[in-house]
């Protein structure tokens, strides 16, 4: 059952998939198409599932679950990775590699592995401040609060001076 994401409780689980190049207009309108057709019909066990989705930066799709409703099982949690790894292959993206990191430079979203990010942070290249996408938050309440952080408040700090 999809609703507006913004209208899910803060307790509400996310999952969030970051793509490492930015959407054009016309795939955000048709992901944004076939979100609302996979979240309509995204169910556990013949239960509906109470979901809605957000696009962020045309780059990060996150999918919200209010559990309090019903919760994911594992072949509804399966759906929803078949799903993105679909998107993956119509849109030839990378969403579901959780080895790299996506920071803000300015007001542009910049995309490295791990190990080119770690060696920027050795080279001074990002600091303790650059705003980081901490991508293991788990419910909207940390989607809200600590998803869009500086380096040194996430786990990303851990590669800093």
């Amino acid at each position: 059952m999809l609703v507006d994401f913004n209208t899910l409780p803060e307790e509400s689980r996310v999952w969030i998939y970051q793509a490492n190049r930015s959407f054009t207009e016309q795939e955000l309108e048709e992901i944004k198409s076939k979100l609302n057709v996979f979240i309509d019909n995204w169910t556990a066990h013949g239960s509906d599932l109470q979901s809605g989705y957000t696009i962020k930066y045309k780059r990060f799709i996150v999918l919200g679950l209010n559990q309090n409703l019903n919760n994911a099982t594992g072949c509804s949690i399966d759906a929803s990775v078949h799903f993105i790894q679909q998107l993956e292959k119509e849109y030839d993206v990378d969403l579901m590699d959780k080895m790299n990191v996506s920071y803000k430079q300015g007001e542009y979203v910049a995309y490295k592995t791990l190990t080119d990010f770690r060696k920027m942070a050795k080279d001074n290249a990002v600091s303790k401040n650059t705003i980081v996408f901490n991508n293991l938050v788990t419910n909207i309440a940390e989607f809200n609060e600590n998803w869009e952080v500086p380096a040194s408040e996430s786990w990303h700090g851990r590669f800093l001076k």
